[in-house]
C-alpha cells in the first residue's frame, strides 16, 4: 500500500487542502481535483489507492464519478464526503459500493481510519485481479483438446470415460491430462478444481 494515492475530489479548495494536510500528516500520497471531470481526464485503472469525493460538486457529482467508475473492471474504492443535508445521497452511495461516506465537518481519525479500510480493499481486489489474470494466461496456454479434457476432468470424469467421451485411446488422455496439469501448474486436481471455481465466481 505503499505505492498508493489518495484522490481527492472536491470543489472546495478549504476542503482540499485540509484533507491533503490530514493525510500528509499520516504519510499518505495526495492528489487533488476540483471537480469530477478533471480526475477521471488522468484517471488509470492501474494506480493503487482510493478516492476521497465530495458528493455535491457543480457538473458531475460524486454519485456519478462513482456510478462511472463502477463500469471499470477495478474500480477504485470510493468514500464519500457529505453534507447534513446529503446524508440520504450517502447512504445510497454506500449501498452501491463505496466503503464509507463521513459527514462536514468531518472527524479526522474517523476518516483516516476509512481511508485505510479502504486502501486494504483495494490491496485485496488487485491481488485477486492479479490471481485471476494468472490462471486465465495459463489457460490460454491450452490447446482446444486440452481444454476440452480439462473441462471433463473437472466435471469428475476418469481417463476411461473421458477417452469414450473424446473417441480417443486412454492413454492419449492420459498424455493430455499430464499437459493441462503442468501448463496449469497444478500440483494436484484439488489445486486444478480451485482454479476453475476462482474463476466460475467471478
Amino acid at each position: 500500500m505503499s505505492e498508493s494515492t489518495i484522490f481527492i475530489v472536491d470543489d472546495d479548495q478549504e476542503v482540499r487542502e485540509a484533507l491533503q494536510l490530514l493525510m500528509e500528516s499520516v504519510g499518505l500520497k495526495v492528489e487533488l481535483f476540483d471537480s469530477a471531470g478533471s480526475y477521471l481526464k488522468q484517471f488509470d485503472p492501474t494506480r493503487p489507492g482510493c478516492i476521497v469525493v465530495d458528493v455535491r460538486m457543480p457538473g458531475m457529482s460524486g454519485l456519478d464519478l462513482q456510478m462511472q467508475l463502477t463500469e471499470e473492471a477495478l474500480c477504485p474504492p470510493i468514500i464519500i464526503i457529505t453534507g447534513h443535508g446529503d446524508v440520504p445521497m450517502a447512504v445510497r452511495a454506500v449501498q452501491a459500493g463505496a466503503i464509507d461516506f463521513i459527514e462536514k465537518p468531518f472527524n479526522d481519525q474517523s476518516l483516516l481510519d476509512s481511508v485505510h479500510r479502504a486502501l486494504e480493499h483495494d490491496a485485496r481486489q488487485r491481488g485477486e485481479a492479479s490471481h485471476i489474470a494468472d490462471i486465465e494466461a495459463k489457460l490460454s496456454r491450452l490447446t482446444p483438446r486440452e481444454r476440452e479434457v480439462l473441462e471433463l476432468v473437472i466435471q469428475g470424469l476418469r481417463n476411461k470415460l473421458i477417452a469414450s467421451e473424446l473417441s480417443v485411446s486412454q492413454s492419449t488422455v492420459e498424455a493430455h491430462r499430464a499437459k493441462v496439469m503442468d501448463k496449469m501448474e497444478a500440483k494436484t486436481l484439488s489445486d486444478l478444481m480451485r482454479m476453475m471455481l476462482t474463476l466460475e465466481s467471478q
